[in-house]
Protein backbone atom coordinates (compact mmCIF):
# COMPACT_ATOMS: atom_id res chain seq x y z
CA UNK A 1 0.00 0.00 0.00
CA UNK A 2 2.82 2.42 0.85
CA UNK A 3 4.32 2.12 -2.62
CA UNK A 4 0.92 2.31 -4.40
CA UNK A 5 1.36 6.01 -5.07
CA UNK A 6 4.83 5.37 -6.55
CA UNK A 7 3.17 3.41 -9.35
CA UNK A 8 0.65 6.24 -9.72
CA UNK A 9 3.64 8.48 -10.53
CA UNK A 10 4.54 6.41 -13.62
CA UNK A 11 2.61 8.76 -15.94
CA UNK A 12 4.50 11.68 -14.41
CA UNK A 13 7.81 9.93 -15.03
CA UNK A 14 7.13 9.86 -18.73
CA UNK A 15 5.01 12.99 -18.83
CA UNK A 16 7.61 15.44 -20.02
CA UNK A 17 9.01 13.27 -22.79
CA UNK A 18 6.34 14.72 -25.10
CA UNK A 19 7.18 18.20 -23.85
CA UNK A 20 10.34 18.20 -25.91
CA UNK A 21 8.52 17.17 -29.08
CA UNK A 22 7.41 20.71 -29.83
CA UNK A 23 10.79 21.47 -31.39
CA UNK A 24 11.18 17.96 -32.86
CA UNK A 25 13.07 15.15 -31.27
CA UNK A 26 14.38 12.17 -33.15
CA UNK A 27 12.33 8.97 -33.09
CA UNK A 28 13.81 5.82 -31.63
CA UNK A 29 14.76 4.36 -28.26
CA UNK A 30 14.96 6.91 -25.44
CA UNK A 31 16.20 6.45 -21.88
CA UNK A 32 14.73 8.60 -19.13
CA UNK A 33 16.48 8.99 -15.81
CA UNK A 34 14.43 10.41 -12.96
CA UNK A 35 15.36 11.89 -9.64
CA UNK A 36 12.21 12.26 -7.52
CA UNK A 37 12.42 13.84 -4.10
CA UNK A 38 9.74 14.42 -1.52
CA UNK A 39 11.22 16.85 1.04
CA UNK A 40 8.04 16.78 3.16
CA UNK A 41 8.05 12.97 3.30
CA UNK A 42 11.64 11.63 3.61
CA UNK A 43 10.34 8.10 4.19
CA UNK A 44 9.20 8.01 0.56
CA UNK A 45 12.81 8.28 -0.63
CA UNK A 46 13.61 5.25 1.51
CA UNK A 47 10.63 3.36 0.04
CA UNK A 48 11.77 4.20 -3.50
CA UNK A 49 15.32 3.05 -2.75
CA UNK A 50 13.93 -0.16 -1.26
CA UNK A 51 11.76 -0.69 -4.33
CA UNK A 52 14.77 -0.20 -6.65
CA UNK A 53 16.75 -2.72 -4.59
CA UNK A 54 13.87 -5.21 -4.75
CA UNK A 55 13.71 -4.76 -8.53
CA UNK A 56 17.42 -5.54 -8.80
CA UNK A 57 17.00 -8.69 -6.72
CA UNK A 58 13.89 -10.06 -8.41
CA UNK A 59 14.16 -13.69 -9.46
CA UNK A 60 14.72 -13.89 -13.24
CA UNK A 61 11.21 -15.24 -13.91
CA UNK A 62 9.51 -12.48 -11.90
CA UNK A 63 11.68 -9.80 -13.51
CA UNK A 64 10.85 -11.14 -16.97
CA UNK A 65 7.12 -11.07 -16.17
CA UNK A 66 7.35 -7.49 -14.90
CA UNK A 67 9.34 -6.39 -17.95
CA UNK A 68 6.73 -7.99 -20.22
CA UNK A 69 3.92 -6.15 -18.41
CA UNK A 70 5.78 -2.84 -18.71
CA UNK A 71 6.60 -3.52 -22.38
CA UNK A 72 2.89 -3.98 -23.00
CA UNK A 73 2.56 -0.29 -22.08
CA UNK A 74 5.57 0.69 -24.20
CA UNK A 75 7.97 1.01 -21.27
CA UNK A 76 11.23 -0.85 -20.75
CA UNK A 77 13.70 -0.95 -17.90
CA UNK A 78 17.16 0.56 -18.17
CA UNK A 79 20.06 0.59 -15.75
CA UNK A 80 19.68 2.05 -12.24
CA UNK A 81 15.91 2.45 -12.47
CA UNK A 82 15.89 4.37 -15.75
CA UNK A 83 12.95 3.88 -18.08
CA UNK A 84 13.22 3.19 -21.77
CA UNK A 85 10.60 4.30 -24.27
CA UNK A 86 10.19 3.88 -27.99
CA UNK A 87 9.16 7.10 -29.74
CA UNK A 88 7.60 6.55 -33.15
CA UNK A 89 8.25 8.95 -36.05
CA UNK A 90 4.61 10.10 -35.77
CA UNK A 91 4.96 10.85 -32.06
CA UNK A 92 8.27 12.64 -32.63
CA UNK A 93 6.54 15.05 -35.06
CA UNK A 94 3.65 15.90 -32.72
CA UNK A 95 3.41 19.06 -30.66
CA UNK A 96 1.64 17.90 -27.48
CA UNK A 97 2.94 20.56 -25.09
CA UNK A 98 0.36 23.25 -25.50
CA UNK A 99 -2.16 25.08 -23.41
CA UNK A 100 -4.88 22.75 -22.18
CA UNK A 101 -3.27 19.54 -23.48
CA UNK A 102 -3.84 16.51 -21.24
CA UNK A 103 -1.19 13.80 -20.96
CA UNK A 104 -2.18 10.91 -18.72
CA UNK A 105 -3.94 12.49 -15.76
CA UNK A 106 -2.07 15.80 -16.06
CA UNK A 107 -3.02 18.96 -17.95
CA UNK A 108 -0.63 21.66 -19.16
CA UNK A 109 -1.60 25.28 -18.47
CA UNK A 110 0.14 28.67 -18.68
CA UNK A 111 2.53 27.23 -21.28
CA UNK A 112 5.18 29.63 -22.56
CA UNK A 113 8.10 29.02 -24.88
CA UNK A 114 11.34 30.96 -25.13
CA UNK A 115 13.82 29.52 -27.63
CA UNK A 116 14.43 25.89 -26.70
CA UNK A 117 12.77 26.15 -23.24
CA UNK A 118 9.14 25.63 -22.23
CA UNK A 119 7.66 26.60 -18.88
CA UNK A 120 4.21 26.23 -17.45
CA UNK A 121 1.99 24.57 -14.89
CA UNK A 122 0.82 21.01 -14.50
CA UNK A 123 -2.39 20.01 -12.79
CA UNK A 124 -2.64 16.29 -12.15
CA UNK A 125 -5.56 14.16 -10.97
CA UNK A 126 -3.59 11.08 -9.85
CA UNK A 127 -1.85 11.77 -7.61
CA UNK A 128 -3.83 14.98 -7.04
CA UNK A 129 -1.13 17.63 -7.42
CA UNK A 130 -0.15 20.81 -9.21
CA UNK A 131 2.99 22.78 -9.84
CA UNK A 132 5.46 24.25 -12.30
CA UNK A 133 7.68 22.66 -14.93
CA UNK A 134 10.57 23.75 -17.14
CA UNK A 135 11.68 21.66 -20.11
CA UNK A 136 14.84 22.45 -22.07
CA UNK A 137 15.56 20.80 -25.40
CA UNK A 138 19.36 20.67 -25.61
CA UNK A 139 19.32 18.86 -28.95
CA UNK A 140 17.10 16.53 -30.96
CA UNK A 141 18.53 13.68 -28.86
CA UNK A 142 18.66 15.21 -25.35
CA UNK A 143 16.37 17.17 -23.07
CA UNK A 144 15.90 17.86 -19.38
CA UNK A 145 12.85 18.70 -17.29
CA UNK A 146 12.48 20.05 -13.80
CA UNK A 147 9.08 19.98 -12.11
CA UNK A 148 7.98 20.93 -8.61
CA UNK A 149 4.52 19.68 -7.72
CA UNK A 150 2.56 19.96 -4.49
CA UNK A 151 0.17 17.29 -3.30
CA UNK A 152 -1.98 17.35 -0.16
CA UNK A 153 -1.25 13.67 0.38
CA UNK A 154 2.51 13.72 -0.34
CA UNK A 155 3.55 17.35 0.11
CA UNK A 156 6.16 18.68 -2.30
CA UNK A 157 7.36 16.42 -5.11
CA UNK A 158 10.52 17.59 -6.91
CA UNK A 159 11.33 15.80 -10.16
CA UNK A 160 14.39 16.15 -12.35
CA UNK A 161 14.40 14.27 -15.62
CA UNK A 162 17.16 13.69 -18.12
CA UNK A 163 16.26 12.02 -21.39
CA UNK A 164 18.62 10.87 -24.11
CA UNK A 165 18.04 9.04 -27.35
CA UNK A 166 19.98 5.79 -27.33
CA UNK A 167 19.28 4.46 -30.80
CA UNK A 168 17.16 4.82 -33.92
CA UNK A 169 16.18 1.17 -33.42
CA UNK A 170 13.76 0.39 -30.58
CA UNK A 171 14.50 -3.33 -30.76
CA UNK A 172 11.54 -5.30 -29.41
CA UNK A 173 10.06 -2.35 -27.52
CA UNK A 174 6.92 -0.97 -29.14
CA UNK A 175 6.01 2.74 -29.09
CA UNK A 176 4.45 4.04 -25.88
CA UNK A 177 0.84 2.90 -25.66
CA UNK A 178 -1.64 5.73 -26.04
CA UNK A 179 -4.15 5.96 -23.20
CA UNK A 180 -7.71 5.24 -24.21
CA UNK A 181 -9.85 8.34 -24.59
CA UNK A 182 -11.95 8.98 -21.52
CA UNK A 183 -15.68 9.36 -22.11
Amino acid sequence: MKSRWLFALLPLLTLNLPAAHAQTIEPGLWEIKQDIRTPDRPEIAAQMAQMREQMKNLPPEARKMMEQQMAGHGVGMGADGALRLCISPEDARQDPIREGHTEGDCTYTQVKRSGNTWTGRLTCKEPLSQGDFTTTLHSATHFTTQAALTSKEHGRIDMNTEARRLSADCGTLKPVAKPAAKP
